[in-house]
């Protein structure tokens, strides 16, 4: 089954999403941890693009996509920026220096990397097309 849901590129469609993401994970038996771990990577995937991608330009447009496969869950991000950041090379920081630093940026990346199973990024027809991947061993549709 596939779900899928298109919105402006605003930080108010962040709830929006999430709503969306979690009513589409609540019709598989996936724990209440599960799912708001994986609401949390969405959503910091998201806004990041919406954020820095888009620059909250309501005329921008990302859709997020659902696909079940058995007990593998795949989370695709799609957008039509130009933005040249490559999640796939980003180094993660090491925590205790962000730490000492004080900062509490890159948080969100070093979570969806530890929360998701495989992450791919694609260029396709002129759009951006995040995907990531979650097994769930119970997940049951």
């Amino acid at each position: 089954m596939m779900h899928s849901l298109q919105v402006p590129c605003t930080k108010e469609n962040l709830k929006e999403i999430r709503y969306f993401v979690e009513n589409a994970l609540n019709r598989y038996e996936i724990s209440t941890d599960d799912i708001y771990f994986i609401k949390l990577a969405i959503d910091e995937i998201c806004a990041n693009l919406i954020i820095h991608a888009h620059h909250c330009n309501h005329e921008d447009f990302i859709e997020v996509k659902i696909k079940n496969e058995g007990n593998t869950f795949i989370f695709e991000i799609h957008d039509q920026s130009n933005d040249n950041f490559n999640l796939l090379e980003y180094k993660v920081p090491d925590i205790q220096q962000i730490i000492a630093n004080k900062k509490n940026g890159n948080m969100g990346l070093i979570l969806v990397r530890k929360i998701m199973d495989e992450i791919e990024l694609e260029r396709c027809e002129g759009h951006n097309i995040c995907r990531l991947y979650k097994s769930i061993p119970q997940a049951n549709s």
